[in-house]
């Protein structure tokens, strides 16, 4: 018998990670005051901690504005109708993301065009989004993915050159600055997620930062039912809807920005410390370093599955380090024109002239079907041997090669099924 957890053996570790969310109890406090104040929505906008957490915020990432909304599918909806995004207009987006960054293009009315990503960072580049260029193009919207940056340089530079608009998505990165700007006011928008995995959450939620007071004007008055906005200087009149965060969950933000500093060193010393012990791991590999990169935003520490020879799939590697006690998965993104989850066609979305059949983007499926390893943000949080356990599991995983290869495939179980048949791995979905 193989010492593997999943073949029967004793597992490297059976005691939990840290809990997530995380909380303080000063949240409890607030929660009571807005409770007693029997003001628990989001009108007038933008109520008390709503207003708070925002300004905060877009400080925190060098933004003039910040906008708290229902959701992060909501902000990117939002912040690309502030961009002036039109319908039939085309955005260019990344293949290998979560469905909802996609699908976010399609409800304001434009066209999602998939563009592949760069092998090293898995996001998207000025090389890949270049050939996705067409008369109708007029944004950009790349994603900021897990642990690393899109190609802000080369972006910014394309959309300077074509004058297109730039919404980041940022649902991954709070917090995180490349080149020393925060993720989110590099370009026009960025728009946030706070679903409850997220590196700052209120359960559900999302905000968009800006420095552009048109735009932000713009936000306001669609996020409340098309009402003016607060300063009204650009006189804009809008088809809006009610869009807004309430004080409830805004309340639980605050704490959220408290506690920040210290788990954003925490997970940055971790992931250095699981980097460079998983460099001599045969059989692995973690992403490289990204030197724009100055101040680490990291929503799940991702590596790479580099078998020397076949055998064994990504999906019972990552089976495999779940059964020693390491929360893992492989399949964590599929790309999105490949997913169950995005039924767009050009019957329910007439915007579309064609249906997505015919892409190809082949660094995106080489990551979602063959490569990425993708672990929670929380297990590096913790304590230090709580990353020692984890390279030990991968150590132990990858010594037993062998064994893994002569074992039946369907001990991968539900890795290998599709995101809609999926439930058990719901709650660590990105939205």
């Amino acid at each position: 018998m193989s010492d593997l957890a999943i073949l029967g053996g004793k597992p490297v570790r059976t005691r939990p990670f840290a809990p997530w969310p995380q909380y303080l109890p000063a949240d409890a406090a607030r929660m009571q005051a807005v409770i007693e104040s029997r003001h628990w929505g989001g009108y007038p906008m933008p109520s008390r901690y709503a207003r708070e957490f925002a300004d905060r915020f877009a400080q925190l990432h060098g933004a003039k504005y910040g906008l708290c909304v229902a959701n992060g599918t909501i902000a990117l909806i939002a912040a690309l109708q502030a961009a002036g995004i039109k319908f039939g207009d085309e955005v260019i987006v990344p293949a290998y993301t979560w469905d909802g960054t996609a699908t976010a293009i399609l409800f304001a009315g434009a066209v999602p065009v998939f563009a592949d990503v760069d092998p090293d960072t898995y996001c998207l580049t000025a090389a890949t989004a270049e050939k996705c260029i067409t008369p109708r193009t007029r944004a950009i919207l790349p994603v900021h993915l897990a642990m690393r940056f899109a190609d802000m340089d080369g972006l910014t530079a394309l959309a300077t050159k074509h004058d297109l608009r730039i919404v980041e998505d940022c649902a991954h990165a709070h917090g995180g600055c490349y080149r020393g700007r925060g993720a989110g006011s590099i370009g026009d928008l960025g728009c946030f997620s706070l679903q409850e995995s997220k590196l700052m959450t209120a359960g559900e939620g999302g905000i968009v930062i800006t420095s552009d007071l048109r735009a932000f004007e713009h936000l306001q008055s669609q996020v409340n039912c098309g009402r003016a906005s607060m300063t009204d200087q650009f006189e804009q009149r809008v088809l809006g809807l009610n869009y807004r965060m309430t004080d409830l969950q805004a309340a639980l933000l605050i704490g959220q920005l408290d506690m920040w500093p210290d788990l954003q060193a925490r997970r940055d010393a971790a992931a250095k410390r699981l980097s460079a012990g998983l460099a001599s791991i045969r059989g692995v590999r973690p992403l490289p370093e990204q030197a724009e990169i100055t101040r680490s935003a990291i929503y799940c520490y991702v590596f790479q599955y580099r078998p020397e020879r076949a055998g064994v799939s990504r999906d019972l590697i990552a089976a495999a380090l779940e059964a020693e006690g390491i929360p893992c998965d492989g399949r964590f993104y599929e790309p999105v024109y490949r997913s169950d989850l995005f039924y767009a066609t050009p019957e329910n979305c007439p915007q579309l002239r064609t249906d997505y059949s015919g892409v190809h983007c082949p660094v995106s499926e080489r990551a979602a079907y063959d490569e990425a390893l993708w672990l929670p943000q929380f297990l590096l949080i913790g304590e230090t041997s709580d990353v020692d356990d984890m390279l030990a599991a991968v150590e132990k995983v990858m010594h037993n090669f062998d064994a893994l290869s002569r074992a039946d495939p369907a001990l991968a179980g539900l890795k290998s099924m599709s995101r809609a048949e999926r439930p058990k791995y719901q709650r660590a979905q990105n939205y």
